[in-house]
């Protein structure tokens, strides 16, 4: 007899759209993971992602980082966070800065998704960054997070052409294609 597997709790957080997540949930509701996305928080009270999770019946928190400090602002992320016994923190869009001391709490349980082959093009703009230094080949890399912007043990790469006639938004368009396929 075959026992079932309990499922991995993930947490999101996320600033935008939630595409990304959006791979997450899709993944995890097609039984391609064994996980489920426990909870998703945003920075921002009018980030889609949060109407993502209120549609797949997933608890969605605005932390409103404004009149608090840093620090007041991730204790309550990781209040939210061990509320719902999150085992995995998945950045996805998430475009604020973590503090050292909140990515040590999340200690090898705290994963990124960055749009560049990093080490390359680190920051908030990696496509605009490696079409500007005329790369041939661009892509996106999931990573373990450390106390670096954008740096950490990497997980898995995934490479992108970039096209004579790329602008900045086309080749997101692609990049962020293959970081669904990846995250």
């Amino acid at each position: 007899m075959k026992t079932a597997q309990k499922k991995l709790s993930v947490g999101v957080l996320a600033s935008g759209s939630g595409t990304d997540l959006q791979s997450i949930i899709d993944a995890s509701e097609q039984g391609m993971i064994e996980a489920t996305v426990a909870v998703v928080i945003s920075d921002r009270n009018d980030a889609y992602a949060l109407s993502r999770a209120k549609k797949h019946g997933i608890p969605g928190f605005f932390a409103d980082p404004k009149g608090k400090d840093r620090a007041a602002h991730e204790d309550e992320i990781d209040m939210i966070l061990r509320e719902h016994q999150v085992e995995l923190l998945v950045g996805a869009g998430y475009m604020r800065l973590l503090s050292p001391s909140f990515v040590e709490k999340w200690h090898h349980k705290l994963i990124n998704i960055h749009p560049a082959l990093l080490p390359s093009f680190k920051g908030t703009n990696g496509q605009r960054d490696a079409l500007q230094y005329g790369v041939k080949i661009s892509g996106c890399t999931t990573h373990f997070m450390d106390t670096e912007v954008d740096h950490g043990p990497i997980i898995l790469q995934a490479a992108v052409p970039v096209h004579r006639d790329d602008d900045r938004d086309a080749l997101a368009a692609r990049i962020l294609a293959v970081e669904h396929q990846i995250l």
